[in-house]
């Protein structure tokens, strides 16, 4: 007769001590694979290129005055650089003992293979947590700007690193499912397929367009915050979620199929990426459509208003600390017309025209109020010499919708006082031409109709902006009523200032 024998259970306490093993292990082989996913040199070379596109790119990004609401959006592509490396280096991690036949070896290990993909998968989220720092210092690096204005979202901020995570969570899945190194330098060139593609998004108002990991305007302009509508906290919420699913499939395909734990998780995750893509697809909220309308049609309705010295400037809430760079520019102006346009009582506006959509391109129509002058939404570089032309017209013509239609004499009044004051006056007036020139006719960019200078214009504003600034704008004032009136010529206009008659074409389009 034989007795059988049981093998008594493991204690409450050797179960509890073979978990935190298992949880000591876990992380410590971690530690390990993110030293080594860290010195992968594609994972360097990715790191090294996005230091060094932060460090070009911010240095002179939005010409030193950036709205942060476009700021945040800024910081999202680079990271993307980074994603791809990580999903090559874990999926080729996770690979290794494939490559090396040790597959058997492990197999004999206390830890499961479903603890190393964890690992593996730690090692992605400490890469992600490290882009999720250089994302960090490129946007403090915006908002430390005196130019800036605006504030940032949190959910636009996430999305670069929640790519990094999310792509190396796929490099995970792509590992358990196909066994071959292949699958991740392919799935790397599918990706960069579509970054390359991705400037042909859907519309506006497709929702589809939201199930990307990166979502851009195409629109160059910058908007006051309220108008952008995108839901970026439900996009954070659907990265993370999609993020957290992948990398929980990859555990259980490493053999955690059989915890409750794990897949209660992968269910959670998955109905955690549902929720933020529901919340995600309502389109443009109502009420960012009216107020679109009401920032285009009727912006006196929503600005904030202050005076400098006699001119009143009337800003979007978020734009009201850049009225003292707007009033230096004005100052310039006027100083040199002196008390000849003492009389203008200036009233500065800024607009903007989205009834159309953020993408659009539309023009802004200039002014008919007199002494009322646009200012857009940027500011900097091209835009500064483009708003003193804008003052100099409504002081020379009276609006800005009489302003456009000035092609005679007065140009070159106008011009000279728009560009006289500027520390750099033959650049700036390359900054406000179509053409980048200094010489023949050209359009005259501005914030709303171009205007056009003939070569016979070009020709006395250059030699005006040649001689002694004191000089010319003494006599402007002394000529001001003469140098003013509507069909006056350019030649009259250069015998007034004391210049020879130009000898280029001065017939306008």
């Amino acid at each position: 007769m034989t007795t059988a024998t049981r093998t008594p259970a493991p204690a409450p306490q050797a179960v509890s001590a073979a978990r935190g093993g298992h949880l000591a292990a876990v992380l410590a082989l971690a530690a390990f694979e993110t030293r080594r996913l860290l010195l992968r040199v594609p994972v360097l070379v990715a790191f090294a290129l996005y230091a060094a596109y932060v460090v070009w790119h911010t240095r002179t990004s939005w010409d030193g005055y950036p709205a942060l609401h476009d700021a945040d959006r800024a910081t999202q592509g680079a990271p993307l650089l980074v994603g791809l490396a990580v999903l090559l280096g874990v999926n080729q991690a996770m690979l290794r003992s494939r490559r090396h036949d040790t597959e058997r070896h492990l197999g004999v290990l206390v830890l499961p293979q479903w603890c190393r993909t964890t690992a593996h998968l730690l090692s992605a989220a400490a890469v992600a947590l490290l882009t999720a720092v250089c994302v960090a210092v490129q946007f403090t690096w915006e908002a430390l700007k005196p130019g800036a204005v605006g504030q940032g979202s949190p959910g636009e901020l996430l999305v670069g690193p929640l790519c990094v995570l999310l792509l190396g969570a796929s490099g995970a899945v792509l590992a358990r499912l196909v066994r071959s190194g292949l699958a991740a330098p392919l799935a790397i060139v599918l990706c960069l397929f579509y970054v390359l593609l991705s400037s042909a998004e859907s519309g506006e108002d497709s929702a589809s367009r939201w199930l990307l990991p990166l979502v851009r305007e195409t629109g160059g302009h910058t908007y006051p915050s309220v108008l952008l509508g995108r839901p970026a906290a439900w996009h954070a919420v659907y990265l993370a979620g999609l993020a957290l699913t992948l990398a929980l499939t990859a555990v259980l395909l490493s053999g955690a199929a059989r915890l409750w734990s794990v897949r209660a998780a992968c269910a959670g995750a998955a109905v955690l990426t549902v929720v933020g893509a529901v919340g995600q697809s309502g389109g443009l909220p109502p009420a960012t459509e009216q107020a679109r309308v009401r920032y285009s049609a009727t912006p006196q309705e929503v600005h904030e208003c202050t005076d400098h010295d006699g001119a009143r400037y009337c800003a979007f809430p978020e734009w009201t600390p850049r009225t003292a760079d707007w009033d230096r520019a004005l100052k310039g102006v006027t100083a040199l017309a002196g008390d000849a346009a003492g009389d203008r009582a200036l009233v500065v506006r800024q607009r903007v025209e989205a009834r159309h959509g953020l993408s659009s391109d539309s023009a802004i129509p200039p002014l008919g109020a007199p002494g009322e002058v646009t200012v857009g939404t940027s500011w900097g570089g091209n835009r500064v010499p483009e708003f003193t032309t804008a003052v100099a017209g409504v002081l020379v013509a009276g609006s800005e919708e009489d302003a456009a239609t000035v092609c005679d004499g007065r140009t070159v009044t106008v011009m000279w006082l728009a560009l006289a004051g500027r520390p750099d006056p033959v650049a700036d007036l390359r900054r406000v031409r179509l053409d980048d020139s200094d010489t023949g006719s050209a359009l005259v960019i501005s914030q709303t109709e171009p205007t056009y200078m003939t070569a016979a214009h070009t020709e006395v504003v250059r030699e005006l902006l040649d001689r002694p600034r004191a000089e010319v704008a003494a006599k402007v004032r002394a000529n001001w009523r003469e140098l003013t009136t509507p069909k006056v010529t350019t030649d009259r206009v250069a015998e007034v200032l004391g210049l020879d008659a130009p000898e280029g074409e001065d017939s306008c389009l």
